[in-house]
Protein backbone atom coordinates (compact mmCIF):
# COMPACT_ATOMS: atom_id res chain seq x y z
CA UNK A 1 0.00 0.00 0.00
CA UNK A 2 1.90 3.40 -0.60
CA UNK A 3 1.70 6.51 1.33
CA UNK A 4 -0.83 8.40 0.55
CA UNK A 5 -3.70 5.27 0.39
CA UNK A 6 -2.20 4.77 3.61
CA UNK A 7 -2.44 8.44 4.84
CA UNK A 8 -6.14 8.49 3.83
CA UNK A 9 -7.73 4.96 5.44
CA UNK A 10 -5.89 6.33 8.94
CA UNK A 11 -7.61 9.77 8.13
CA UNK A 12 -10.86 7.74 7.36
CA UNK A 13 -10.98 5.80 10.09
CA UNK A 14 -10.37 8.90 12.47
CA UNK A 15 -13.13 10.32 11.15
CA UNK A 16 -15.19 7.64 11.98
CA UNK A 17 -14.40 7.22 15.55
CA UNK A 18 -14.65 11.08 15.81
CA UNK A 19 -18.27 10.86 14.78
CA UNK A 20 -18.84 7.86 17.08
CA UNK A 21 -17.17 9.56 19.78
CA UNK A 22 -18.98 13.11 19.39
CA UNK A 23 -22.74 11.90 17.76
CA UNK A 24 -24.27 13.92 14.77
CA UNK A 25 -21.32 16.21 13.29
CA UNK A 26 -21.61 18.30 10.46
CA UNK A 27 -19.66 18.09 7.35
CA UNK A 28 -17.49 21.61 8.38
CA UNK A 29 -16.90 21.01 12.16
CA UNK A 30 -15.50 17.47 10.65
CA UNK A 31 -13.21 19.51 7.82
CA UNK A 32 -11.99 22.16 10.77
CA UNK A 33 -11.20 19.17 13.49
CA UNK A 34 -8.95 17.53 10.53
CA UNK A 35 -7.71 20.65 8.82
CA UNK A 36 -9.01 19.13 5.25
CA UNK A 37 -11.51 20.08 2.97
CA UNK A 38 -15.16 20.08 3.31
CA UNK A 39 -14.91 18.09 -0.32
CA UNK A 40 -11.96 15.74 1.21
CA UNK A 41 -14.47 15.03 4.26
CA UNK A 42 -17.10 14.37 1.76
CA UNK A 43 -15.13 11.85 -0.01
CA UNK A 44 -14.17 10.00 2.89
CA UNK A 45 -17.61 10.30 4.33
CA UNK A 46 -18.82 8.55 0.83
CA UNK A 47 -15.90 5.58 1.83
CA UNK A 48 -17.51 5.35 5.03
CA UNK A 49 -21.42 5.67 4.13
CA UNK A 50 -20.72 3.00 1.36
CA UNK A 51 -19.65 0.77 3.81
CA UNK A 52 -22.50 1.31 6.06
CA UNK A 53 -20.86 2.97 8.54
CA UNK A 54 -22.30 6.41 8.92
CA UNK A 55 -25.07 7.82 7.65
CA UNK A 56 -26.51 11.32 7.07
CA UNK A 57 -29.75 11.90 8.97
CA UNK A 58 -30.24 15.75 7.74
CA UNK A 59 -28.39 17.19 4.73
CA UNK A 60 -24.71 17.88 6.17
CA UNK A 61 -24.86 16.18 9.31
CA UNK A 62 -23.73 12.59 10.00
CA UNK A 63 -23.95 10.08 12.69
CA UNK A 64 -22.74 6.39 12.73
CA UNK A 65 -24.55 2.99 12.49
CA UNK A 66 -25.14 0.38 14.29
CA UNK A 67 -23.30 -1.89 12.16
CA UNK A 68 -20.63 -3.75 13.94
CA UNK A 69 -17.22 -2.48 13.50
CA UNK A 70 -13.85 -4.25 14.46
CA UNK A 71 -11.02 -1.45 15.12
CA UNK A 72 -7.29 -2.43 14.68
Amino acid sequence: MNRSTSRMLTRIKAVYLYIKENGTVSTSELAEEFGITDRTVQRDLNVLAYNGLVKSPTRGKWTTTNKKVKIS
